[in-house]
């Protein structure tokens, strides 16, 4: 049975992506170590798959600088130029790490596995030097990947979804980065030690030029995912049925609500929602009093750090009532009807991604 999110009341430190942020400085880490023992190894060795190995880690490395800079500038707090926060911040430096590891790393990868190819390279023989790097690297991209399925899985389980498709669909463009580029990272690993034995075994360079073309082949296949995921970020995407029933559920709680008739909740950030609702109030109040009530309950919504902004309107008598179609899908999954309000009041180790 698939959880309601909670939309109780985080930490600053996780309301501000800090586990993301230690997640992005590991990474920074462990891919500087790496470009730096590949880019030897590769001049020693003149392999093509560790030039392709090498180009792929200093792209990494530079995709994390751009990491740090999006979850610093999306946490700056809202004011009068920008209402609603710089959350969008982050998926506009996201994308640009994702066409960096486009252009730096799978271009310059797929480029030079080519050049190689037609100029029959005769290669370099000292294989065990590039063993050890890759085997070096693979330690080190894989306690990075570690650190990043392990706080994907918590914040996962908490959502009951798979880890790849919440790898997918969180608003952390950080998080997903980091676990799509180590994954990469270790495939890539695999297929350049892949390509150096092939060549040791055979004596034809072609298998480690060939190497570094499908290194490259993989990096600009993940580049084009998060460049993707990040676009749709850009321009608008709703948040998940199960928090808008949770949603729902919350402002139902309030004795002033009688029904919700409209919700629309949009992400304007990693973990931010901009929250729009219109509901009809209980009794007949004047109407300075109705507003007065409207921006009591906004304020409220609003304590939630994930709710950048609400904004709430007396609802048309002629709209449907929300309440109706949660219960409904409540019966439909064999739940009480009422339980999504008892879920919107979980504790906050049972939060989860937006």
């Amino acid at each position: 049975m698939t959880r309601a999110p909670d939309l109780g009341y985080r930490s600053a430190d996780e309301n501000a992506g800090g586990g993301s942020t230690r997640t992005v400085i590991i990474a920074f880490g462990a891919n500087l170590g790496v470009a730096i023992a590949k880019s030897v190894a590769a001049v020693m060795t003149g392999s093509a798959s560790m030039v392709a190995e090498a180009a792929h880690s200093w792209a990494d490395t530079g995709n994390q600088v751009f990491l740090l800079i999006a979850n610093r500038r999306s946490a700056r707090v809202a004011d009068a130029d920008r209402p609603l926060g710089y959350g969008r911040e982050a998926y506009v430096w996201s994308l640009l790490a994702a066409v960096g590891l486009f252009v730096a790393g799978g271009s310059v990868s797929v480029w030079h596995g080519v050049s190689e190819l037609l100029h029959a390279p005769t290669g370099g023989a000292d294989y065990l030097v590039a063993y050890l790097v890759l085997a070096v690297a693979f330690v080190l991209e894989g306690t990075s990947l570690l650190r990043a399925i392990r706080q994907l899985r918590g914040e996962a389980e908490d959502s009951d979804r798979d880890v790849l498709d919440y790898a997918l669909e969180t608003s952390d463009p950080m998080l997903r980065a980091v676990f799509a580029e180590d994954s990469a990272a270790i495939i890539g690993i695999v297929i350049a030690a892949a390509g150096v034995g092939l060549h040791q075994l055979t004596g034809a360079a072609a298998w480690d030029a060939l190497g570094s073309i499908l290194v490259g082949v993989l990096l600009g296949a993940v580049a084009v995912v998060l460049i993707d995921r990040n676009r749709r970020f850009l321009t608008g995407v709703p948040a998940s049925g199960a928090l808008r029933e949770a949603v729902i559920a919350r402002i139902e709680e309030f004795p002033e609500v009688s029904t919700v008739r409209f919700v629309r909740l949009e992400y304007t950030g990693p973990r931010q929602l901009f929250l729009v609702a219109s509901v009809d109030l209980v009794g007949d109040a004047a109407e300075s009093r109705v507003a007065r009530t409207l921006r009591k309950l906004e304020g409220e919504l609003e304590r939630n750090p994930h709710v950048v902004d609400a904004v709430l309107t007396v609802a048309d008598p002629d709209e449907e009532d929300l309440s109706g179609l949660v219960d409904d899908r409540e019966r439909r999954s064999g739940e009480e009807p009422g339980n999504a309000a008892e879920r919107s009041q979980a504790t906050p180790t049972d939060t989860v991604d937006p």
